[in-house]
């Protein structure tokens, strides 16, 4: 398995799939992003919100919502909030690029951050030259 060695200082963008992944310890993912979690400085956007509780609202797992809710509003995680500015530039990616709608908010998001890295499992990131994306399957040794 591969090793994922976060940057020293700055922010890290988290995907919505990163945290499902740490809260339902998929593998190898969530042990590659544990070095992430120790470190902090961890920013994410509040879709990642309604991303992450859709299958325990489906599978009626009220326990596991309620891990993720602690985490999205642990200290060590920052939610931003969609404003006029990030749907904006979102619209500017989608428009340039093609990614669905909640990518184009999330790159938008850590790049109104500025996130030293962004981290997913989905490929299409790839397309936006600006984003400091890391492919975790390619980081897993994929």
């Amino acid at each position: 398995m591969g090793r994922l060695i976060p940057p020293d200082e700055g922010l890290i963008y988290l995907d919505a799939n990163c945290f499902i992944y740490s809260v339902e310890h998929i593998e190898p993912y969530g042990t590659l992003l544990e070095p992430v979690w120790r470190r902090g400085g961890i920013v994410t956007s509040e879709i990642t919100r309604l991303e992450v509780l859709v299958k325990p609202f489906q599978a009626g797992d009220e326990g596991l919502a309620e891990v993720y809710r602690q985490l999205l509003n642990a200290s060590e995680v920052e939610c931003l909030p969609l404003s006029a500015a990030i749907l904006k530039q979102a619209a500017r990616l989608r428009a340039a690029t093609g990614i669905k709608t909640p990518d184009a908010i999330h790159a938008a998001s850590s790049l109104a951050r500025n996130a030293v890295l962004f981290l997913s499992n989905d490929k299409q990131f790839r397309n936006i030259p600006s984003l400091p994306f890391a492919y975790l399957h390619d980081q897993a040794g994929g």
